[in-house]
């Protein structure tokens, strides 16, 4: 069977990383959370004092790219590939609000977009991906086979957000998971470089009212339609 690119685009918390862990899982694909890339690199930032509600000093996160080292592994206990920051495991710090808070900051650095891209072009240069993000399929893949733009309400991101949080124990107020969405969505879709926009060959998907399952359903009907047509 013939091996498609799937790219996927969409607001924050619209559960991209999800369908495309679905996608990945039942099609036996490597899937890319680019979202986790950009939040590494954030945490790397506060860590060092780079970023902070006062202040942004981008021109040393610049200079100190070449010393952050990212990569994904394995996990089998949960069937998908955790982010690991210079060698560290980061996948629980990486989904902090905190990190939310300054993520499309770091992401509108054009030096970090530009080596996570050429890190993300080599992940896919063999198809059988499925990669999340902002850009993927107008930057990363613009010659993806499936393109998926993702959208819901707000409010619906922000509850579903904020109930992940409270499931991990986070102490955080459901309007502050509001504001932290309105925030990125205006930053997102603002950024000079490589804005969140919808492909003019994506397929648009408000999930507001669907299901996981349901989503997947409709999603992988469109896979199979395309790898179908393509054999």
């Amino acid at each position: 069977m013939k091996k498609i690119t799937i790219a996927i685009d969409g607001y924050s918390s619209t559960g991209k990383s999800t369908l495309a862990k679905q996608l990945a899982k039942y099609l036996g694909y490597v899937y890319v959370d680019t979202g986790a890339m950009y939040r590494a690199v954030t945490l790397f930032s506060m860590q060092n004092g780079y970023i902070s509600s006062e202040y942004f000093d981008k021109e040393t996160l610049i200079n100190s790219i070449p010393n952050i080292k990212l990569h994904f592994e394995f996990n089998p206990q949960l069937g998908y590939a955790e982010m690991h920051l210079n060698d560290v495991n980061v996948e629980k710090e990486i989904r902090t609000i905190e990190v939310s808070n300054f993520v499309s900051i770091v992401a509108e650095v054009s030096q970090v977009r530009a080596k996570l891209v050429e890190q993300q072009k080599e992940m896919g240069k063999n198809k059988a991906i499925v990669m999340d993000g902002r850009d993927i399929a107008t930057v990363v893949f613009p010659d993806a086979e499936l393109k998926i733009f993702m959208t819901a309400s707000p409010e619906t991101r922000a509850q579903r957000r904020f109930d992940e949080l409270q499931a991990k124990g986070d102490d955080v107020a459901y309007e502050a998971v509001l504001k932290n969405v309105q925030e990125r969505d205006y930053i997102d879709t603002h950024r000079d470089d490589s804005p969140l926009v919808m492909d003019d060959d994506a397929i648009e998907i408000d999930n507001s009212y669907l299901t996981r399952e349901e989503q997947f359903n409709a999603v992988l009907e469109l896979v199979n339609d395309i790898i179908n047509k393509t054999n």
